[in-house]
């Protein structure tokens, strides 16, 4: 992740979750405020309530290589928590792509030029 730092205080979280504009979907929850930096920090939080430790890493594992093949579409200067939300399914690769996609479009955090133009669809 070249432009993106790493969200790790719990006073960063919370401020987030008090003052960040939210975007729900099915299987993540998107967290967005400008930051005024030269770069993204992003954050990543996932509940006990998704399952033990090793189901839970895989999820921020999924979560994080989904941001990266994403990061060039996303403009600089913001702040991002990404929440995973329960769900009786199990979470695969392409479900949270897709739904990472629709979240930063829906927030208008997404150029949709870059995407067109690098020949993704």
């Amino acid at each position: 992740m070249k432009n993106t730092e790493r969200l790790k205080k719990n006073s960063d979280f919370a401020r987030m979750y008090r003052k960040g504009r939210f975007f729900p979907g099915k299987y993540l929850v998107v967290y967005l405020m400008k930051n005024n930096a030269g770069f993204n920090r992003l954050g990543v939080s996932v509940s006990k309530k998704i399952g033990k430790s090793v189901k839970r890493n895989r999820v921020k594992r999924l979560i994080r290589e989904s941001y990266r093949l994403l990061e060039p579409f996303i403009p600089v200067g913001l702040d991002i928590v990404i929440t995973a939300r329960k769900v009786d399914t199990t979470y695969s690769f392409a479900d949270i792509m897709k739904e990472m996609k629709f979240l930063f479009k829906k927030a208008g955090a997404f150029d949709r030029e870059k995407w067109d133009t690098s020949g993704n669809s």
